[in-house]
C-alpha cells in the first residue's frame, strides 16, 4: 500500500465522557501527519471530528471534508479545511468518502459512526470496498462490538476469514501494519443451502 495517502475517519460530533477519547484522537491526528496520511471525514468542527481536524490542520496536514447539504446549512463545518465538498445527502457522503479514501477507521462515536464503519466493512464483503476497515478501540470502547462480530462467526453468519479483515485495536503501529499487509476479502458467494425454496 505504498500509494495510500487518504484515511477516512468516522467519529463522534461530541467528545464523549472520558478524556481518553480526545487524547487518543489528538495522538491519531499527529500520527497521521507523521505518516503522510490525509484526513477524509464528515467536515464538522464539533466533538472528536473537530479535534481531529484541528490537530491535523495545526500540524500542517491536509483535511478533506465531505458534508451533506442539510448539515452544511447548520454552519457546523470546520473553517480550516483543505477542501470541502457539499453533497446532497448522507448516503452520497458515505459513498464518496469510501471512493476517495484508502482505508476506513472509526474512533469512538454514536450510531452514525457505527453505521458508517459497519457499511464500509459490509461493502468489502460484496466487492464494493477494497480497503481495510479498523475500529480504534480506545479504552475498550468497541470491545462489546468485537464480541458481537466473534458471535457472528460462532453462529455461522460471518466467516472466520472475513472476520480477520476487520481490525479492533488500540495500537497505532498495529493499525499501520494491518493496512500495509491488507488484502480484500474474497467476494461473498452463496450456496444452495442458503436459499429458501
Amino acid at each position: 500500500m505504498e500509494n495510500m495517502t487518504k484515511l477516512a475517519v468516522y467519529c463522534g460530533a461530541s467528545t464523549g465522557v472520558s478524556p481518553e477519547f480526545e487524547k487518543a484522537t489528538i495522538e491519531l491526528g499527529k500520527w497521521m501527519v507523521a505518516h503522510n496520511f490525509e484526513l477524509v471525514y464528515g467536515g464538522g468542527k464539533y466533538g472528536l471530528m473537530g479535534t481531529l481536524a484541528k490537530t491535523i490542520s495545526d500540524n500542517k496536514g491536509k483535511v478533506y471534508g465531505i458534508i451533506p447539504e442539510v448539515l452544511y446549512k447548520r454552519d457546523i463545518a470546520f473553517d480550516r479545511l483543505t477542501d470541502l465538498e457539499v453533497v446532497a445527502d448522507m448516503s452520497t457522503r458515505k459513498k464518496k468518502m469510501l471512493q476517495i479514501s484508502d482505508a476506513s477507521l472509526a474512533l469512538p462515536g454514536g450510531p452514525g459512526t457505527l453505521e458508517e464503519i459497519s457499511q464500509a466493512f459490509s461493502w468489502s464483503r460484496i466487492g464494493e470496498n477494497p480497503n481495510p476497515c479498523i475500529l480504534y478501540n480506545i479504552s475498550n470502547f468497541y470491545s462489546p462490538l468485537e464480541k458481537m462480530y466473534d458471535s457472528m462467526v460462532k453462529n455461522g453468519f460471518l466467516t472466520s476469514d472475513d472476520r480477520q479483515k476487520l481490525l479492533f485495536t488500540s495500537s497505532l503501529p498495529e493499525i499501520l501494519s494491518f493496512m500495509s499487509s491488507y488484502t480484500p476479502p474474497q467476494v461473498r458467494k452463496y450456496s444452495r443451502k442458503d436459499a429458501k425454496k
